[in-house]
């Protein structure tokens, strides 16, 4: 991430290190490359697992309150730790309590907005339409997989297929 070249500085680094700089730098590269890749992942498998579509205007809702939520979270923490809050300690100075109190306020927003991926997951299973065989565009030369019906039936190849 961008804070990385900070921390590429030596002197800056000096300064930063053992900071909350250094928790948000590690945070905001790792949550959003991670899970938000295996959510997308999640959005991608959906119509195959389970064979029906799921609501794509609740879809979009959820990524943006994620979005918006990942980022209340770790964009203040910068700030914290260019304050000069430490990291590893259980307690905090007051100065830091409002920055501290809305870094709550987006972790609760993100974790909470996960409980509507699992609203979106268990809609699809039970009200969502069925999805057709190709859902996204081209599939059929991604893989297998995208061959076949969705969901796929239990031991769909008596003959493993020749693969190009």
């Amino acid at each position: 991430g961008f804070s990385g070249l900070m921390l590429a500085i030596v002197p800056a680094d000096f300064q930063y290190h053992d900071t909350y700089f250094v928790v948000a730098h590690f945070h905001y590269v790792l949550v959003p490359g991670s899970l938000f890749g295996i959510i997308a992942g999640v959005y991608y498998w959906i119509p195959k697992w389970t064979g029906n579509m799921y609501d794509e205007t609740l879809g979009k809702l959820h990524f943006w309150l994620s979005f918006i939520s990942v980022n209340l979270t770790f964009f203040p923490m910068h700030f914290v730790g260019l304050a000069g809050m430490p990291r590893r300690y259980p307690d905090y100075a007051l100065q830091f309590a409002d920055f501290n109190a809305m870094v709550s306020v987006g972790a609760f927003i993100f974790g909470f907005t996960q409980l509507l991926l699992l609203f979106i997951v268990i809609k699809a299973i039970r009200t969502g339409k069925k999805a057709s065989d190709e859902v996204w565009e081209d599939t059929k030369d991604w893989g297998l997989e995208w061959t076949l019906e969705s969901p796929p039936p239990y031991h769909t190849f008596a003959v493993q297929p020749e693969v190009k």
